[in-house]
């Protein structure tokens, strides 16, 4: 077994499990908001904090901080059980809510008022953002700060109770307005929102703020290592605050650079606007970079695991490389995917000197990687198709494959010479007469001489129809939307090409969906999740063989 790349935080438990802090206990979580599908950014954290638990022989909580009802949905709940799910962790029944906890924090959000901590403010939102000062200017004390604590009981408890409308008032924790972090001047920690909960109902209509939250709900559940993204570092002394002031117990958070990927967008409200705005076909279109999208476009789930293993965990933002990820998935595919044959853009072929309506079966090898997948029948016929890229009337000096009167192999076949080419009335390539050497099945021509084409090909009468989608990237920059510009303008105008009438071997008939294959010489493809049925045959494009964006970048520098 590999081992297990170093970082920071997996150093800081093993020194904990050195000390016995926390008991030599290990319990982190992953806690994302319902309101919207989780990403590849997300998917980075599943891993960090599931692999981190799984290694120290702890423990990793699902925990849903669905503290605005106003964006969140039931259906965002059960899509990220099943990208976890997918991804091959388990959460073990430890599934929590934020509002698990609304009575307890409610109470602790009491206490802070009894304690002169906390404190009901009547200013508008926009009044709140211009006491609250700048980074070089301190800010305001609020009208409302010294109210005393009965004054702010009532208030809090009528909030609670609905008498007063959205906006009226919030519940500010008192710490610092002149402090130099904008996080403690006074932060808001609760609000009155009158939006039906999709779990609680109408049952509250104040909802807490998240930095007041999961702090609280990580020490209600024993969490020892809160691990967040870097953005949240500043609210660090917040998540500090609240918790010392309550005096419970105290975990530690600890902050790692977030995934930022080239040719890609991971911004929540970015992913939006390009399914609100018919860039895509949905949050699972295969150029989406959503866990779901990917799985659709047909990668695998232990690829995006060795990704964010081999990106690591660092304490400065960067870019990866969308190459690295596109490796992974070829790395894993090469490995696990059998190969077949199949012919996107068909040229027919009939060979003339084959018998006629006979047909017969070759041996082909289902992958070269893993000798156990062993091999598979393929049926060869008087009528074939190839690639049309795969012949040249007038070819250039390096092009070695099919030409008129030219030799060429076909893959588990025969060598094959074309005679003739057939034109229809408007002078277009039809199809191609050719002759085969019966002496050459499935090997060399027994007289020793050589050809320097080896072409795929599907036998007509047994092919399978399909239709096949051709994904790229979705963008063509690397930065897109970096600096003033709208990323939407980044957008790849060729970033799916969808061909139909594509034959397929007929192994693939009853390819089930997610069935994941390499297309000889042409890619890794799979089924399409949602559309490929028994009747209907869909495949997407999940990367070609080797990265073509590699030379483009190249000539480019």
């Amino acid at each position: 077994m590999a081992s297990v790349p170093s970082n920071f935080i997996r150093n800081i438990i093993q020194r904990d499990q050195k000390y016995y802090k926390h008991f030599g206990r290990v319990a982190t979580r992953f806690p994302p908001e319902p309101n919207g599908y989780l990403h590849l950014g997300h998917a980075k954290s599943i891993c960090l904090n599931f692999g981190l638990a799984a290694e120290f022989g702890g423990t990793c909580n699902l925990r849903y901080d669905d503290t605005n009802p106003a964006r969140e949905e039931l259906e965002y709940v059960e899509s990220i059980k099943a990208d976890v799910r997918w991804l091959g962790f388990d959460w073990e029944g430890r599934e929590y809510y934020a509002s698990d906890y609304f009575e307890q924090l409610y109470d602790f959000a009491v206490q802070l008022i009894q304690e002169g901590k906390a404190y009901v403010d009547s200013l508008s939102a926009e009044e709140i953002r211009e006491h609250r000062g700048t980074l070089t200017e301190p800010g305001k004390e609020s009208p409302c700060r010294n109210r005393s604590v009965e004054e702010n009981l009532d208030l809090f408890r009528r909030m609670r109770d609905g008498e007063f409308e959205d906006g009226a008032h919030v519940l500010r924790a008192k710490i610092d307005m002149a402090s130099g972090n904008m996080n403690l001047r006074d932060p808001t920690i609760y609000r009155i929102r009158k939006v039906a909960h999709h779990r609680t109902g109408d049952q509250w209509c104040i909802y807490p703020m998240y930095d007041y939250t999961h702090c609280i709900s990580d020490s209600l559940e024993g969490i020892t290592h809160s691990l967040c993204t870097l953005e949240f570092e500043d609210h660090r002394p917040l998540y500090d605050w609240v918790l010392d002031e309550l005096a419970v117990y105290h975990p530690r958070q600890i902050e790692f650079a977030r995934l930022n990927l080239s040719f890609t967008v991971l911004s929540k409200r970015k992913l939006i606007r390009l399914v609100t705005e018919g860039h895509v076909s949905g949050w699972d279109d295969p150029r989406m970079p959503t866990i779901q999208g990917v799985r659709r476009r047909g990668y695998p789930a232990g690829a995006i695991r060795t990704f964010c293993d081999r990106i690591g965990v660092a304490k400065r933002d960067s870019v990866v490389d969308f190459a690295l990820l596109e490796h992974c998935v070829r790395e894993d595919l090469n490995r696990t995917a059998p190969r077949v044959m199949g012919v996107l853009r068909p040229l027919k072929v009939v060979i003339e000197n084959y018998p006629q309506g006979e047909s017969e079966e070759l041996e082909a090898i289902n992958n070269p990687e893993d000798e156990g997948m062993g091999i598979r029948k393929v049926p060869f016929s008087r009528e074939l198709y190839i690639e049309q890229d795969d012949f040249m009337e007038n070819p250039p000096k390096k092009f070695f494959r099919l030409a008129p009167g030219r030799e060429v192999r076909l893959r588990y076949a025969y060598f094959i010479t074309c005679r003739d080419v057939i034109r229809d009335e408007n002078g277009e390539i039809t199809e191609l007469r050719c002759t085969y050497d019966p002496e050459t099945r499935g090997g060399d021509a027994p007289d020793g001489r050589k050809v320097k084409a080896t072409l795929h090909w599907v036998s007509a009468p047994h092919a399978a129809d399909a239709e096949v989608r051709l994904y790229d990237r979705l963008f063509n920059t690397e930065s897109p939307g970096a600096g003033k510009g709208d990323f939407i303008e980044h957008i790849n105008s060729d970033s799916l090409e969808v061909l139909t009438g594509c034959k397929l071997e007929p192994s693939l008939a009853d390819a089930a969906p997610e069935s994941r294959c390499q297309f000889e010489r042409l890619g890794y493809f799979c089924a399409d999740l949602r559309d490929c049925r028994p009747d209907r045959l869909v495949f997407n494009r999940t990367v070609p063989l080797r990265d073509p964006w590699a030379k483009i970048a190249k000539k480019k520098k």
